[in-house]
This record gives structure tokens, sequence and C-alpha cells, in this order.
């Protein structure tokens, strides 16, 4: 048995049958392909900083370490092709370095390439969906590697045809991004709305500072980053919320169909959680959204904990809270 503490951000002291690193997809194709032809229990992990072993895992955890990153101008943009183990907040950070602009507002989101179009990672008004132009994948059916262009990976808030029809069918190998030369900054949420003549530069720096004051670092206090979704409700319910607490903070999703967002940390802490403990684990007192493990926590410590909330959220505001993180059993992921 091999250990997974080290091996997911959230550091629960667990074990797995077997961890195999990737270097090179071609030396695995065909082993991946017949454990998916076997049905025998698999994950393929990252950088473990959307992920939390609850057990003890019976299964493979397959660690993916492709590295490699090209840089081509195409007219009026620039490709990037990268591959899907390089570390995200590196990519940013070499592309602010080369003034090129569109990822600073996601600086500092930890986890892999590969990670950020099965989450369509999202922060500060950006969507990564926006500027991936193709994903590439190794089928694990065919053995095949298959490319999908940005506008068929069926991307919505925290979403894409990765968490759906692809679930557990593929490998992703590389992203492709293509990125507009004359790249215009977003610059009108949250703390960023305050800078004055904004650069792509001050943009990165600002939101690193702004996660790094909120949000607590996974080699100091285990954590999984943001633990809950921000959930988006229609209209009506807004309104309802809206008697009670006429100050709750929102965004419009979709103004035809009355979509709402609502902060989860907002409804988290309104309620009272944050800073609170249950078990080993702590709602973090800065960041309501995020959960910790502060005392030698359990799986069950974890998962009592974030059940305690999402059922507190529903009885006051009539709303379900799903949760971001992957939660993963002794041979499958969780569903609180």
């Amino acid at each position: 048995m091999h250990s997974l503490e080290s091996l997911h951000t959230f550091g629960l002291p667990y074990r797995a049958k077997q961890v195999i690193p990737i270097h090179q997809i071609d030396e695995h194709a065909q082993t991946l392909h017949e454990s998916y032809q076997q049905g025998c229990p698999f994950i393929i992990l990252g950088e473990g900083s959307n992920t939390v072993f609850t057990e003890d895992y019976i299964g493979v955890v397959w660690q993916n370490h492709l590295r490699g990153i090209v840089f081509n101008e195409q007219g009026d943009h620039i490709q990037i092709q990268v591959a899907s183990g390089e570390n995200w907040h590196a990519l940013v950070t070499q592309c602010v370095q080369r003034g090129i602009g569109g990822f600073e507002n996601l600086a500092l989101i930890p986890g892999t390439v590969g990670a950020a179009p099965i989450q369509n990672i999202g922060a500060y008004g950006v969507e990564v969906a926006q500027f991936i132009e193709s994903v590439e994948y190794l089928d694990l059916a065919t053995q095949q590697i298959i490319t999908l262009t940005g506008a068929a990976c069926e991307f919505g808030y925290r979403d894409s045809i990765f968490k759906h029809a692809l679930k557990d069918k593929v490998f992703i190998t590389q992203v492709n991004f293509l990125l507009p030369k004359q790249h215009t900054l977003v610059t009108q949420y949250g703390e960023l709305s305050a800078l004055m003549s904004p650069t792509i530069q001050s943009v990165y720096d600002t939101v690193i500072a702004i996660r790094q004051a909120k949000l607590p670092d996974p080699a100091q206090i285990g954590n999984a980053g943001s633990f809950f979704k921000n959930p988006v409700i229609d209209t009506s319910l807004f309104k309802q919320i809206l008697t009670h607490y006429p100050d709750a903070p929102h965004y419009m999703v979709n103004a035809e169909q009355g979509l709402i967002k609502i902060p989860a940390a907002w409804l988290i802490d309104t309620i009272g959680f944050k800073g609170t403990m249950q078990g080993g684990v702590q709602c973090h007192p800065q960041q309501a959204l995020v959960l910790t493990n502060l005392q030698d926590a359990t799986g069950q410590d974890l998962i009592a904990f974030a059940q305690t909330i999402k059922q507190a959220v529903y009885a006051e505001f009539n709303i379900a809270l799903e949760h971001e993180v992957q939660l993963m059993d002794a041979r499958q992921r969780v569903t609180l």
C-alpha cells in the first residue's frame, strides 16, 4: 500500500493499493485501457488539490506527470500547447512574464492544467473556457488520442463534458489555448475594481495578494480550496431570501432565464459556521467556503461536517449546496 497523505492537499492519512506516475502517455496507454475494460477502480490524479481521499483506496492512482509548454504566434493570437501535468499557476506566471494577457485573473488557482477544463476554473469574472481552443485526451476504451474543440466541451459554471459524457472515460493529455494579443483586462469584480490604470502584472499581483490573504496555504493547513460551488438559483427564490436578508450579495448569471448566483461563502457565514469546528475539521475563519484539516481529521469528520453545513444552509435558505471537491471512498466518488 502507498501513502496518499502527500498526494492530496487535504492530507488525510490514507493509502492506495498502487500509485503509478505517468511521464509518457504512450508507455501506459495499454495498461490504462485494460484497467478501464476490466472495470478496475482507478483515479487519475494531478496535484490532488481538488480531491480528498476519505478512506483507504483499493484501486490504482494514476498520477499525471506529463510536461511541456509550447508558445506559437497565430496572427492576432498566441496559441499555447500545454501538457496536462503542468502546474496551472506556473503557466499563468509564464504568460504574465511574457506580457500575454488572459489568465491573470486565474492566478494562484491550485492544480494542473489538465484539471482546468474539467472544472472550467474561474475567478474574478474570467473562466478558462473562453481561452480553450481544444482539449486532447486518450480515449480509454479505444486507446486513441482524440482532439475535442473548446466549443464541443460543453462548458458551464464549474462544469464540462468531462464531468458527464466523458467522465471516467478519458485521460486528458494536452490543453491548447488561444489568447488574443490585444487583451481587455477584466477588473470589475471585487478588489480588482479599485485598481488605478490596471495592467496584466498589477491584476496578477492583486489576485495573488487577495488569495493569499483569504485562503489558507495547503502546505501549512490541509485543505482542498473551495469546498462548495456557488449556487445558481432562480429569481423567485432569491426574492424570498431578500425578504429576510435584503443585503444578500448576488450576481446575475442569465437575465432572460432569471438565474442568479449567490456566494456559498456568504450563505455559510450568515448562519454562523465560519471558524467553527466539528471533529478535526474547521470551517476556515477567513473564508467560510474552505474546510480545513485542523486536528488530525478523518474522512468521516469531513463528510459529517460538510453534511451538517449543507443541511443547515438548506433549512435556512432552501438552497441545496453542491460540493466542488471530489470525494473518494474505497472504490469511487462520494456524493453528499
